[in-house]
């Protein structure tokens, strides 16, 4: 039972963008449609397993006046890995995120778990916690990015929903529009997912 609930914390009670109202710069950024979202999220899913996983295999090795820089070198190694696959195999979802990939290295939630989680418990268990954790951002962003591209759009993935020239509201593809959904979304959460919880 303490296993799963490391896995599904991350997606609704503990979300990263929704609830913890972590990395707010990528959430706002890149969300701008679904497929940005997905691709964010998924790199920094990636990102969070593996070092996770490592944080957490040599948590015993690290002395600890140097543990955030090992963190953030282990992070970065990660971060590397991802941003040269994503070039690679995806340059267009690489080249729409730019400077966010490289940044993940930076991004509170990704250390926030190796500090608070992956640095106090087995590889298992902080595989896990990267996986939920991960998921809930992924959906977060996917959701907002979605939600964005529907109203600013029309599209959902690309795809018309409402045929040639639908009406829509332009502003919710540019940053105000981040804001405005980003509240919606955890306005929602927070009247109606929580209160069923």
């Amino acid at each position: 039972m303490s296993m799963m609930h490391e896995f599904t914390k991350g997606f609704i009670k503990e979300n990263p963008i929704l609830v913890l109202l972590l990395g707010m710069c990528p959430t706002l950024a890149v969300s701008s449609s679904a497929v940005n979202g997905l691709g964010m999220g998924l790199a920094a899913t990636a990102v969070l397993v593996g070092s996770n996983a490592v944080i957490a295999a040599i948590k015993n090795l690290i002395p600890d006046m140097v543990r955030i820089p090992a963190f953030i070198v282990v992070i970065a190694s990660f971060v590397t890995i991802v941003d040269l696959s994503m070039q690679a195999y995806t340059p267009a979802l690489s080249e729409s995120l730019g400077v966010f990939i490289p940044l993940i290295v930076v991004n509170c939630i990704i250390l926030a778990r190796a500090e608070a989680f992956a640095s106090k418990n087995g590889v298992l268990g902080s595989l896990l916690d990267g996986i939920g954790m991960g998921l809930g951002f992924t959906i977060a962003l996917t959701t907002l990015g979605g939600l964005r591209e529907i109203i600013g759009n029309g599209t959902i993935f690309g795809i018309a929903l409402f045929g040639e020239n639908p009406t829509t509201v332009l502003m919710f593809i540019m940053p105000p529009g981040a804001f405005i959904a980003l509240g919606l979304l955890i306005a929602f959460v927070n009247k109606f997912v929580k209160k069923a919880a």
